[in-house]
């Protein structure tokens, strides 16, 4: 890993996911021992109980870069949620939140078509958004709708619906390592099946009992084994299919975000056998972005 090589780097997660204590294989956690040789940072820092936001994700990883920095040591910001790095490295603000309005809007979707009606009003009131947000994402949905209702504005002013450059809160170069279409795929299917080897069935299953955020439970791979226990799937195997599926379809919106970042130097893992095997430990299946954090 290009931290181990440096020696002077603690790595930071911008991983959504990753945040949630117990939610180990279906995230593709750094395995302990990674974490023991290179210090890592936004990893178990939340139950799944708890509905992790963006704005909360800025706060605390923007403390954590501070205290990397107080040590003199150097902060390699990694992953895997473009909205996150760019919350964590621009100045962007968020909007505020009511949870009555969400609750009551939420609770709207619990009728027969409804959420396919809620995302059809995105369309026509924020095509931007809705074109970044996947049909079935009923917290997103929600989340977008609350926010035009409490502002005014479009969703896509703000968080998810961020296309524009900002103007950047620190000195930052961000390296991509591209992974090919094809590869792409058979990366999918592969980690698939090794969730599937490392016991994904069982975690969820140990964590079914305590209570879901609604964000934790949109998490691919968890969102659809929890269907598959609760009897909305018939089988298992059903449950691994649509989280392969959905795992193309992020892949695909991920790197379009990223492509849109013409900060980005990207590099061709196949060109290279050092990338390549930095590439082998990102912890996504697609487009791998690293970027360091330097102060200005």
């Amino acid at each position: 890993m290009a931290a181990e090589r440096f020696g002077d780097v603690e790595i930071v997660s911008m991983d959504s996911m990753q945040v949630y204590r117990g939610m180990d294989i279906g995230t593709a956690k750094p395995s302990l021992a990674d974490q023991a040789g290179v210090r890592h940072h936004m990893i178990d820092v939340a139950e799944p109980s708890e509905d992790f936001s963006v704005a909360r994700f800025q706060a605390e990883a923007r403390a954590v870069i501070a205290g990397i920095e107080a040590r003199g040591r150097r902060a390699l910001l990694v992953g895997g949620t473009g909205l996150y790095l760019q919350a964590v490295i621009d100045d962007l603000g968020f909007p505020g939140e009511d949870l009555a309005l969400r609750a009551r809007l939420d609770a709207q979707l619990d009728e027969p078509d409804a959420l396919a009606a809620a995302f059809a009003e995105l369309e026509i009131r924020d095509p931007l958004a809705a074109s970044r947000i996947e049909p079935g994402n009923r917290r997103r949905i929600v989340r977008a709708l609350e926010v035009m209702e409490l502002t005014g504005r479009p969703f896509s002013s703000f968080g998810s619906g961020i296309g524009g450059v900002h103007e950047p809160i620190v000195s930052v170069r961000i390296a991509g390592l591209a992974v090919e279409t094809a590869e792409t795929s058979r990366r999918i299917e592969s980690r698939v099946d090794e969730m599937v080897q490392r016991g994904l069935l069982d975690e969820v299953r140990g964590l079914a009992a305590a209570p879901w955020s609604r964000t934790a439970r949109q998490a691919i791979g968890y969102k659809e084994v929890l269907a598959f226990l609760d009897g909305e799937i018939a089988a298992f195997a059903q449950a691994l299919v649509l989280t392969a599926q959905r795992s193309r379809r992020f892949a695909r919106r991920q790197r379009a975000w990223y492509r849109r970042n013409d900060r980005i130097e990207w590099f061709n893992v196949h060109e290279s056998p050092t990338l390549s095997a930095v590439s082998d430990k990102s912890q996504s299946p697609v487009d791998a972005v690293m970027a360091w954090w330097s102060p200005k």
